[in-house]
């Protein structure tokens, strides 16, 4: 006898309980029970189970087991899953084209122009001869080893990724910062999208999208890594000084014009120092997005512990490394820029 029978037979439930009992299929504990004998095991009185689902359920059918929770929250995700496609995949098509774009221009273009190019785009951004001689020593020791279309790919992907966060996450952050009901509301959202383990991201995708297709992988990464543009974007405008706002309403600026000139390159150390922050998110979901079709050296990283090939695992994580420290350093060295330029103007 369940340890709560006598519970539902004092409260007088037992006919409710016994209504719809069906001899659903037994749990593992069941029928490790019933091979070892079958006999009931007595509870304790000073120990009882927790009054969890499944202790309940065995003292009143009525009650659902936690199984039934789950398979019925996993029903529910494939009722509507059809009708979450006709809307999201016109939503999200244009990032499988620009993911797919980007990599077969990375892909296609030669080395000899693509290496001259990142190295350009990182004196613009940082200015430092040492920074950018350094770049291009990790990108040919990565060539080198024979990992440059694979980094080239990884690349491909954390720009795209990382632009789109920016895009999107820094519009996010500035009208969480100009209204706190907005911003009540948004952070219960970026506490779940920045505990939420990473290979969480990827269940609910994997039923709504095919695993061919770029999108899945680009979705997950960007909600992975959006949350620190969108809340130093936030905490950056937030922190500026008042007297500067109220000097600003004294010259009779309008709202446009506080934003754009006053209150954002005021917090532009605050949404670099995010920006720096969503590129290592990037980078970190991209290696486990390879789990999904996606590029990259978290391919090589993934065949590594698949068939347990320790050198190619190794190569291909120092191969991550380098450009962890390749794209900390040139977002880092533009931050420094700009709080310089912040401190002596």
């Amino acid at each position: 006898m369940a340890f709560y029978t006598g519970l539902f037979d004092a409260l007088g439930l037992r006919g409710w309980c016994d209504a719809d009992a069906q001899d659903g299929p037994m749990t593992m504990a069941q029928l490790l029970a019933r091979s070892q004998g079958g006999g009931e095991v007595t509870v304790p009185w000073w120990n009882p189970p927790f009054p969890s689902l499944d202790a309940l359920h065995e003292a009143c059918n009525a009650i659902p087991r936690t199984r039934d929770l789950t398979s019925g929250l996993e029903q529910l995700f494939l009722d509507v899953r059809d009708g979450l496609r006709v809307v999201l995949d016109p939503l999200t098509q244009p990032l499988s084209w620009l993911l797919d774009g980007a990599l077969w221009l990375f892909v296609s273009s030669p080395w000899w122009i693509l290496i001259p190019l990142i190295m350009a785009l990182c004196y613009v951004v940082s200015r430092s001869v040492s920074l950018i001689l350094a770049v291009a020593a990790s990108i040919l020791l990565l060539a080198f080893i024979d990992h440059y279309d694979y980094a080239i790919q990884t690349l491909s992907i954390i720009f795209v990724c990382t632009a789109l966060c920016v895009v999107f996450g820094i519009p996010i952050g500035i009208a969480m910062s100009k209204s706190n009901r907005f911003q009540r509301g948004m952070l219960p959202v970026l506490d779940m999208l920045q505990t939420l383990p990473s290979f969480v991201y990827l269940i609910p995708l994997i039923f709504l999208f095919s695993v061919t297709e770029s999108k899945l992988y680009g979705i997950a990464i960007i909600l992975y890594a959006i949350v620190p543009v969108i809340r130093l974007t936030d905490l950056g405008i937030r922190l500026v000084d008042k007297d500067v706002i109220e000097a600003a309403n004294a010259f009779g600026m309008s709202g446009r014009q506080k934003l754009f000139q006053v209150e954002i390159p005021l917090a532009l150390p605050n949404i670099m120092a995010g920006v720096n922050q969503t590129i290592m998110m990037a980078l970190a979901m991209v290696v486990i997005a390879s789990l999904v079709s996606a590029p990259g050296l978290g391919v090589l990283v993934l065949r590594g512990i698949r068939n347990l090939e320790l050198g190619v695992g190794l190569v291909a994580g120092l191969g991550i490394v380098i450009l962890a420290v390749i794209l900390d350093r040139v977002s880092k060295a533009a931050l420094a820029r700009i709080n310089t330029s912040h401190s002596t103007g």
